[in-house]
């Protein structure tokens, strides 16, 4: 064959809660598996073309020409692999997933692309088998699914792996709070009895959740241009107040509210007006208006977030409430948990 015979398929989904489930809270069982953070990718291959598409079954193949050329050294016979694209940084005792160098892969630049491609492979983390030679497995149950993936892999061969898997809630609850420390961002709970449900939720994630008191530097409007689209937030390193990421996801209501709120705080110009800053601008929304209106460093919000990536939020955070107790210059970074390290290679069996 010389193409894939095959349309985009939706990856199927977990649905977050607040703490790992016991394994016989579900008929069949559960199995619990670490939470990778990278791209999710569906992996097609007919024995000789290499095709990965995203979640959102945008396609991917392009940007990863290192993980094609192992695919097609390594994978035995044509299959559909669910699982995790990543990359791996740090050297030896000391490594983990760096989400910054992944999200550089994705450049329009082909001579780009191969020169990433060298300095900053990537590797493929396998968690379900769809399908298998010419018999598509996604009716059988998961434990008979995951049985398959590692007939066909073992544990696979470096760059493509396979995650591990365990049965006891025990070590589950270990892992959550090992593996975070090499990169690893919570533990997905797999019904041992489900077929695969494109698209739909039946998995169970568990992630890190923390709260931190951050500045409120400033606000963008929203995109209907109606009330506050996103709060910027800062933390202290000194004298230094270093941007850490934003908070949105309000209502229109709660939009309109904040608008109210933060009037008082305006940065404003002599003659009146709102002092406008410009924000970052990233490969992924280059033509979004990323202005923003300037707040005085004065008013302090506490919020909910999962990990750090470096000295950012990993994600956008979700607002909680103000903190008028709480002086600015009071919210550093020595507030946030510290993680201890564990190696990435530890993980990866």
């Amino acid at each position: 064959m010389t193409s894939l015979p095959l349309s985009p398929i939706a990856p199927m989904l977990a649905k977050a809660v607040p703490t790992l489930p016991e394994p016989d809270s579900l008929p069949g069982g559960l199995a619990y598996e670490p939470k990778w953070d990278g791209f999710r990718g569906i992996v097609m291959y007919d024995g000789d073309t290499v095709e990965i598409t995203s979640r959102g079954s945008k396609p991917l193949t392009r940007y990863f020409p290192e993980l094609v050329d192992a695919f097609r050294r390594i994978l035995p016979e044509p299959c559909i692999l669910d699982g995790e694209i990543v990359v791996r940084s740090g050297g030896a005792g000391r490594e983990r997933l760096d989400w910054d160098a992944l999200s550089q892969r994705i450049h329009p630049a082909e001579s780009r692309i191969r020169s990433l491609a060298e300095a900053t492979p990537a590797s493929f983390v396998a968690f379900d088998l769809i399908g298998r030679g010419l018999r598509r497995l996604g009716d059988l149950p998961f434990a008979q699914r995951r049985a398959s993936l590692v007939d066909l892999l073992g544990h696979g061969v470096a760059p493509i792996h396979v995650t591990r898997l365990t049965l006891d809630v025990t070590e589950a609850t270990r892992w959550l709070g090992e593996f975070e420390g090499a990169g690893l961002d919570g533990i997905v709970a797999k019904p041992l009895a489900s077929p695969y449900s494109p698209g739909k939720r039946i998995m169970l994630k568990v992630k890190h959740h923390r709260t931190a008191d951050v500045v409120v530097t400033g606000y963008r409007v929203h995109a209907s241009g109606q009330g506050v689209g996103s709060l910027l937030l800062g933390l202290y390193a000194g004298e230094e107040l270093k941007a850490v990421g934003g908070a949105s996801a309000f209502t229109m209501a709660r939009r309109r509210q904040l608008l109210t709120e933060l009037e008082p705080v305006v940065m404003r110009s002599e003659n009146g007006d709102a002092i406008t800053g410009e924000g970052e601008k990233s490969r992924f929304s280059s033509g979004k208006d990323s202005s923003f209106v300037r707040l005085e460093p004065t008013v302090v919000a506490e919020v909910r977030y999962d990990q750090m990536e470096g000295s950012r939020f990993r994600h956008t955070v979700q607002f909680e409430r103000w903190r008028p107790d709480r002086d600015a210059d009071s919210c550093t970074f020595d507030q946030l948990e510290s993680v201890a390290s564990y190696d990435l290679g530890d993980v990866l069996l």
